[in-house]
């Protein structure tokens, strides 16, 4: 049987005519780039070692996917499936079906979720695919504390030194995190969220700060075992009321008042 898909180092997926391969129907040829580089794909429906003859098919519809970046594309539409919960914690997924979904080969699938991988959001299950990891209300506040921990004590210090007008130019991305929160869609929140703090601790200057904060806010993002705790729509508004009213206080420079705020928000993230 002809292999015509390369897996991603260490992706866990064996290569063709490896032990307990297992034979699967034949995939449509797809054209993908990736990295500048275009590839057709002549592979079967699934690659020998990832068991996907049992496996339903994702809800919803196909999303349309641009080939000039398709890794990156399907990093994010995965994310936007986790915060969304079309992703269960603790299911295991193959490539060559979330390929499928995303009408690419399952190449840049599995580089895409070896990225995941790295975030903390999925691990390798070998010969099978990825199992997105199972997380309880324990990490989450964790991950809240930490959160609290790197950026409170850099808002304190910010709403001291830095000038309302640059704070007000912010305006637009707090009302943005307002009207995602009103349209109750957690995925299209959770992106809003995180330009929002983004936008707050670039103010510091500090890229790496930005990078770190970004990383563990967007590991809190994850789905828990048991569903979402804080996904709905109410919850929602609320923390994006929070926002709104934590851009007036810095606009102020009223420190009591975004120290109270800050410490509410991480709070509540909990």
């Amino acid at each position: 049987m002809k292999q015509g898909v390369q897996g991603s180092a260490g992706a866990g997926i064996p290569e063709a005519g490896a032990p307990g391969a297992t034979r699967v129907p034949t995939q449509q040829r797809a054209a993908a780039a990736l990295d500048g580089v275009r590839e057709r794909d002549t592979a079967p429906h699934g690659v020998r070692g990832e068991h996907t003859h049992a496996e339903r098919p994702l809800p919803g519809p196909r999303p349309a996917v641009q080939r000039s970046s398709v890794r990156g594309q399907i990093v994010e539409a995965l994310r936007t499936a986790l915060v969304a919960g079309e992703l269960k914690p603790g299911e295991v997924y193959s490539a060559p079906v979330l390929g499928e979904r995303f009408g690419v080969s399952a190449t840049p699938v599995r580089e895409a979720m070896q990225q995941l991988a790295l975030e903390g959001a999925v691990e390798v299950v070998l010969n099978r695919g990825f199992r997105v990891i199972e997380r309880g209300a324990r990490e989450l506040a964790e991950l809240a504390e930490v959160r609290a921990l790197i950026e409170v004590p850099v808002m304190l210090r910010l709403a001291r030194t830095v000038p309302a007008e640059r704070w007000a130019g912010l305006r637009p991305l707090a009302e943005e995190t307002v009207r995602a929160a009103a349209s109750g869609c957690p995925a299209a929140y959770a992106e809003c969220d995180r330009a929002f703090h983004g936008a707050l601790l670039s103010l510091s200057g500090n890229e790496q700060l930005v990078r770190i904060a970004e990383d563990l806010h967007r590991r809190a993002q994850w789905p828990l075992v048991g569903g979402p705790v804080r996904h709905g729509r109410a919850d929602l508004v609320a923390d994006a009321a929070e926002h709104m009213a934590l851009l007036e206080a810095l606009i102020a420079r009223d420190v009591d008042v975004v120290r109270g705020l800050v410490g509410e928000h991480f709070a509540g993230a909990i």
